[in-house]
Order: structure tokens, then C-alpha cells, then sequence
């Protein structure tokens, strides 16, 4: 499996008990997304290793302990504080205005006058406040990604249509 086909679902941030059972910290909004996992896959020397879960039980809301099928004692002690990943095709998929921010790299916004504001180089979500990094004619534009903003998401046409505040994009000319 490579990197590119996955998507982050959290941490394993440390041991549980003496079994060899590990806790998984996710990183998502939706956990009850991940109610059963089967298998996931840990980044390990830059590779991505396919562990399988025997057994998991909720410790909080955001995170698992997790019990590993036939891993080695050393394996688990590798998988210690690193990051856990699961294959694309694995996320539930969203309608209307809902998206992945993976799913719309690429897309080009649009305001509500159907103005070209840019096309998504990148998103950061390092911030309390998200936001698009577009590209506008080799300038940098940047716009928050804040729901009540956003009008339209087009997977077919690959756009977004925004109502952004008058006199945003003035900012970056």
C-alpha cells in the first residue's frame, strides 16, 4: 500500500497493560466511523505495515485500545508513537456540500459572480482556522474554509462556489 492511497486516521501514542494491546488516538471527527476496524496500516522506517486487530474496545471518544493479531512483542514496540493510516477507499463517501479536503486538491473556486478566485494548491489544517492555498495566475490567494461560506462543491466539474466577504480577494492584488 502506498502513502498516497491513504489517508491519516491517527497516533499510536503508547502501550495499555501488560498484554501487548496499544492505544490508537484518532484523528477525526467522525469516530464512529471506525467502530470496527479489521486492519490498519503503520508507517514504519517510511513503509507502510499492515497490522490486523484482534480485538478493540473504546477508551474514549477519540481514542481505541487495540489488540494486534500474531505481532511480534518487538513489532508492537515499533508501532509506538507512530502514524496510522487506511486506504482511501475506505472513507464513507460524502454528498452536497460536504467534501474531503484531499478530494477537492485541485478544484477551482468560484464566487457567487462566478469570478475565478483560484485553484487548490494546498489546504492547511496545521491552524484552529483551516484554509485553501490557492494559486490565482501565479499569485497566492488564501481563503478560510468556514461552511457557511461555501455554496457549491462539484465533484463532476471539479469546483467550489463560495460567498466570500466583499473585498477578500482585493487583499492579495
Amino acid at each position: 500500500m502506498r502513502k498516497e492511497d491513504c489517508y491519516f486516521l491517527g497516533k499510536i501514542t503508547r502501550k495499555h497493560g501488560l498484554m501487548g494491546s496499544v492505544v490508537l488516538k484518532l484523528d477525526t471527527d467522525q469516530p464512529h466511523f471506525y467502530n470496527k476496524l479489521e486492519s490498519i496500516f503503520v508507517e514504519i522506517n517510511g513503509l507502510l505495515v499492515p497490522f490486523f486487530i484482534e480485538k478493540q474496545q473504546w477508551q474514549r471518544a477519540d481514542s481505541k485500545i487495540i489488540t494486534f493479531k500474531n505481532i511480534a512483542k518487538n513489532m508492537v514496540e515499533q508501532s509506538l508513537g507512530k502514524s496510522v493510516y487506511l486506504p482511501l477507499a475506505t472513507l464513507p463517501r460524502l454528498e452536497g456540500k460536504q467534501f474531503y479536503y484531499h478530494e477537492v486538491m485541485g478544484f477551482s473556486i468560484f464566487d457567487e459572480k462566478d469570478t475565478l478566485c483560484g485553484i487548490i494548491t494546498s489546504i492547511n489544517d496545521q491552524t484552529a482556522q483551516h484554509y485553501f492555498i490557492l494559486d490565482l495566475k501565479g499569485k497566492e490567494v488564501i481563503i478560510p474554509i468556514i461552511k457557511d461560506w461555501i455554496l457549491e462543491v462539484d465533484r463532476d466539474k471539479h469546483f467550489l462556489k463560495m460567498n466570500l466577504p466583499e473585498g477578500l480577494l482585493e487583499i492579495f492584488d
